[in-house]
C-alpha cells in the first residue's frame, strides 16, 4: 500500500482488490467493525476507508445490507425510445425494458401524492403556484443497486382524468397509459445538467454528495397543454443518455456501424 493516512492505505487495498475481482458487483464488503478489527485499526479508520470507496463510486451503503460492490458497467439509455411513435406494445415501461436488454434485474420503490405546485413545477406544467399537481416518484434499482430517482408532475385534473391518480405503479408506464385514454403526447423538451448531488439525492442514489449526476428533466405537451414534467437523476459515471431521430431504416444503419442493438438499454464498455 502506498504512504499516506491509514485510511487511504486501507482504501488502496480495497480499490486494487476490487479490482482485481475478489469482490465482484454485488458482493457485500466487510462491515466498518469487521474491517477494523482485522486491519487493526479503528471505527473511525475504517468507516473513513469506506468512504473513499463511496465517493469514488466503487461501492455504494445499503442500510439492511451493509457496504456493496457497484457494478462498473456504465449503461446507456436511449431516451427517445419511448416517445416514438412505432413502439412496439408491451407490457413492461421503459425503465424494465432498458434492465432486460442489459441484462440486468430491475426493482422499483414508488410513491405518489397530491401536493401543492412549488415555482419550478408550476412554470414547467403551466398551472398556478401552489395550485394540487400528482408528483408520482419512483426510485429505480438494477440487481438491487440504487440507479435513478424519478419524480413526474402531472397537472391535477389530467390526472384524474386517466386513472395516472392511482397509489399504485403502472406496469404499461404513464406515457402509454395517457396515449390510451387520448392525452397522446406530440411533443418534448429535454434539458439535461450534469451537477453535484445535493445531501438528499445522495442518499437516495447510494453516493457521496458532490457525486456528479446527470438531471435530465423532460416536458411533454399534446397540442392543447403540458401534459406532464419529468426529473429524471442518475449517476453520471454510471450512465449515458442516447437521443436516436430518424425513421427505423436509418437508425438501424447507424445501429449496424457502431455495432450495437437498435433498441433500449445498450451497455457500454
Amino acid at each position: 500500500m502506498a504512504d499516506g493516512p491509514t485510511y487511504h492505505r486501507i482504501a488502496d487495498l480495497l480499490r486494487e482488490e476490487i479490482r482485481a475481482g475478489k469482490w465482484k458487483p454485488g458482493d457485500r464488503l466487510p462491515s466498518h467493525t469487521e474491517l477494523a478489527e482485522h486491519m487493526q485499526v479503528s471505527l473511525t479508520t475504517a468507516r473513513n476507508a469506506i468512504q473513499v470507496l463511496v465517493t469514488e463510486n466503487l461501492v455504494y451503503t445499503a442500510t439492511s445490507r451493509g457496504t456493496i460492490v457497484r457494478n462498473q458497467e456504465v449503461l446507456e439509455s436511449v431516451v427517445t425510445d419511448h416517445i416514438r411513435q412505432d413502439r412496439p406494445k408491451s407490457p413492461h415501461d421503459i425503465f424494465e425494458e432498458i434492465a432486460r436488454a442489459a441484462h440486468r434485474v430491475p426493482s422499483k420503490e414508488f410513491a405518489a401524492k397530491m401536493e401543492p405546485a412549488g415555482p419550478a413545477v408550476a412554470l414547467w406544467l403551466g398551472v398556478p403556484e401552489d395550485s394540487w399537481v400528482l408528483a408520482r416518484t419512483v426510485v429505480q434499482y438494477l440487481d438491487n443497486e440504487p440507479w435513478s430517482w424519478e419524480v413526474t408532475f402531472y397537472p391535477r385534473d389530467l390526472a384524474e382524468a386517466t386513472g395516472i391518480d392511482s397509489p399504485h405503479d403502472i406496469p404499461e408506464g404513464t406515457t402509454r397509459r395517457l396515449a390510451d385514454r387520448g392525452h397522446a403526447e406530440t411533443a418534448h423538451r429535454d434539458t439535461v445538467t450534469a451537477r453535484p448531488a445535493s445531501a438528499e439525492e445522495a442518499i437516495v442514489l447510494g453516493v457521496a454528495a458532490g457525486t456528479i449526476l446527470l438531471d435530465h428533466l423532460r416536458i411533454g405537451a399534446n397540442h392543447e397543454r403540458v401534459t406532464r414534467a419529468t426529473r429524471h437523476r442518475s449517476i453520471a459515471a454510471s450512465n449515458r443518455l442516447a437521443y436516436q431521430l430518424g425513421d427505423a431504416e436509418g437508425l438501424s444503419v447507424i445501429g449496424r456501424t457502431l455495432g450495437v442493438p437498435y433498441g433500449p438499454g445498450i451497455p457500454l464498455a
